[in-house]
């Protein structure tokens, strides 16, 4: 199977890019993140891949990053998410904040994402939060799981994941302790 694309990008049609390999063009799915990095026609890209084949289709869903490939195959390990519906979920959010939503149980981060129901969902949620663990296996950061800390914490107080993870981010390495940053996202999201 195709594991990695390296070229230019001969042709743009969203959600999907043509990148020219040597003379041969790959049709390549993509998620928006991807698009949004890409400035034009020509550029030099390097994509990996995964190749889904059924009986009557040959498609390929590319990521600039294998870690993004990694919890793409996840996802459509979940019966009932294909390989579109997955290639969405990364539209819709990063790696970090789909991980942040399997691992603090946000249903509505899913429910988001077109054709995705809260059954799948919830299923998305159930059969990844036990592979995933605290996100370090996908190597968020090295602070990884001191952010899900966090972030489960703000949720308690009825904050979502995206005002949890702008108020880490706003944190900007302050606090030496959990709980001292607790506080100080609190006071953040407190303004």
């Amino acid at each position: 199977m195709i594991g990695i694309i390296k070229g230019t990008v001969e042709y743009r049609d969203d959600p999907y890019l043509i990148v020219d390999v040597n003379g041969v063009g790959y049709k390549v799915l993509v998620p928006l993140t991807v698009l949004a990095k890409i400035s034009g026609l020509g550029e030099s890209i390097k994509l990996y891949t995964h190749t889904h084949v059924r009986e009557d289709l040959l498609e390929l869903y590319g990521f600039s990053d294998h870690s993004d490939l990694k919890l793409f195959e996840y996802l459509i390990s979940v019966s009932g998410v294909g390989c579109r519906i997955a290639s969405s979920i990364f539209s819709v959010g990063s790696r970090s904040e789909v991980i942040q939503a399997i691992v603090g149980n946000d249903v509505s981060f899913f429910t988001a994402v077109p054709r995705l129901g809260k059954k799948n969902a919830q299923k998305i949620i159930i059969e990844l939060k036990s592979k995933l663990g605290s996100g370090v296996d996908l190597d968020l950061s090295g602070d990884g799981k001191e952010s899900n800390e966090i972030i489960l914490a703000l949720k308690t107080f009825g904050f979502s994941s995206s005002e949890s993870q702008e108020a880490i981010r706003a944190l900007q390495g302050k606090g030496a302790t959990v709980e001292e940053k607790i506080r100080l996202a609190l006071k953040y999201l407190g303004k």
